[in-house]
């Protein structure tokens, strides 16, 4: 009879062991595997998306035209900024309900700041960084509450709708229409490339994309990584220079406004910035830790309360539930794990042979094993081994009996003579 054991591999070698299992599947095998097990991935998404389509392409008869595409993207590109700052949010497991009306506070500020024959005109650029700056103070504190205060997101956002939202309607119950007359402020929704700009961006996004591409590829190669599906690699570099190429063909093709919109390579140039800040920084690695497990990410060094505001909006600060333990161990020596190192202030380390050995525990006259360092039990329950030993304390000393000598534990049976 033969017994087969299961090894499970893993570390970097784990992609490689199993990289033979998943080539033997095709590529429908392995979508079905997903619809079944529920790991839909963007399909919902996708299939929203084409029906979305579908149905605006029966109900206006503009809706396949270039015009009709550039506008798409002016209208879309707000939307999808929010979406970008959203996201980070999201990872660290909370929710903001008060993220339209606080770009709405943005977009009255920057009015407000440009706003000429007032006594507080600035330049466009000032304004927009005087809107930004006032956005990142609203959220720090929002944030600030949710991580040092300890109330659950979802009222303190909530809170801040309302807030926020009858603040851009007293305010503009007052003023009216603000008419914004900056030419730069205008531009960043109403500007429009040139043909030749627009294939020249078209060129460099997809170099740009191709580069990094690359670059990871000779990352993996020179770390010893195996490159799983090639082809599939390829596939992407080539799907994103189709996508910038058709986008500009079709961009050019308009008639009013013609040309690649100004807010469409905003943001394109944000999601590259915000893709490299989430999955090349420390930080957006830290965010994924304290999404995934925050007291795992506590316990790693990692600040979860400045990660949680500065997700939100970029404002430093501790927790209220962090500083307690502190409190308590101040009079106390801090505790101290298995591996030796404080759980806290020290990374864990391995133990040295001394530890391994005698540190962590002995035995007594018993061979019952006990903490070497004990406490007040511990030094109690040896005084009274002391004043009551045990019957087997002298029996590992005694000789060994003689080979005949020795009873049986079992009884033996009577055996009758003949």
């Amino acid at each position: 009879m033969t017994t087969e054991a299961q090894v499970e591999v893993v570390g970097q070698d784990a992609a490689a062991a199993l990289a033979p299992e998943d080539a033997r599947k095709s590529v429908g095998t392995r979508i079905l595997d997903n619809v079944k097990s529920g790991n839909l991935g963007i399909l919902p998404i996708g299939i929203g998306l084409v029906l979305i389509v579908v149905f605006f392409s029966f109900k206006a008869t503009n809706f396949f035209t270039a015009d009709n595409f550039n506008n798409i993207i002016v209208q879309m590109a707000g939307l999808t900024m929010l979406a970008f700052g959203v996201v980070f949010v999201l990872l660290l497991g909370e929710i903001d309900l008060s993220i339209g009306y606080l770009s709405g506070i943005a977009a009255l500020a920057v009015a407000e700041f440009q706003l000429p024959g007032s006594s507080h005109q600035y330049p466009g650029v000032i304004a927009i960084a005087i809107a930004i700056g006032l956005c990142a103070f609203i959220g720090g504190v929002q944030g600030s509450v949710v991580a040092l205060v300890g109330v659950p997101s979802f009222i303190v956002t909530l809170a801040g709708l309302l807030i926020w939202q009858g603040v851009i309607l007293q305010v503009l119950e007052v003023r009216g229409v603000i008419v914004i007359q900056n030419n730069l402020i205008n531009d960043l929704a109403n500007y429009y490339f040139t043909a030749s700009d627009g294939w020249i961006i078209a060129a460099v996004v997809t170099g740009l994309y191709a580069i990094g591409t690359l670059a990871g590829v000779i990352g993996k190669r020179r770390a010893g990584v195996a490159i799983r599906r090639p082809l599939l690699i390829v596939a992407k570099v080539v799907a994103v220079a189709i996508a910038c190429f058709v986008t500009v063909a079709i961009s050019n093709h308009a008639h009013v406004p013609k040309g690649l919109p100004l807010a469409g390579v905003l943001v394109v140039v944000f999601l590259i910035g915000l893709t490299f800040l989430a999955k090349r920084t420390s930080f957006g690695r830290h965010v994924y830790a304290v999404g995934g497990n925050a007291e795992a990410a506590r316990r790693a060094g990692i600040n979860v309360a400045r990660i949680r505001i500065i997700g939100r909006r970029r404002d430093p600060g501790r927790a209220a539930e962090l500083r307690r333990p502190q409190r308590r161990r101040r009079h106390a020596a801090p505790r101290r794990d298995l591996r030796g190192g404080h759980r806290r202030h020290e990374p864990l380390r391995r133990p040295g042979r001394g530890a391994q050995r005698g540190d962590r525990c002995t035995r007594d006259r018993d061979g019952l094993e006990r903490p070497r360092h004990g406490g007040l039990q511990d030094r109690d329950d040896l005084h009274r081994d002391r004043r009551h030993p045990s019957p087997r304390r002298h029996a590992r000393h005694d000789r060994a009996p003689a080979a005949g000598s020795v009873r049986p534990l079992t009884p033996q049976r009577a055996v009758p003579a003949k």
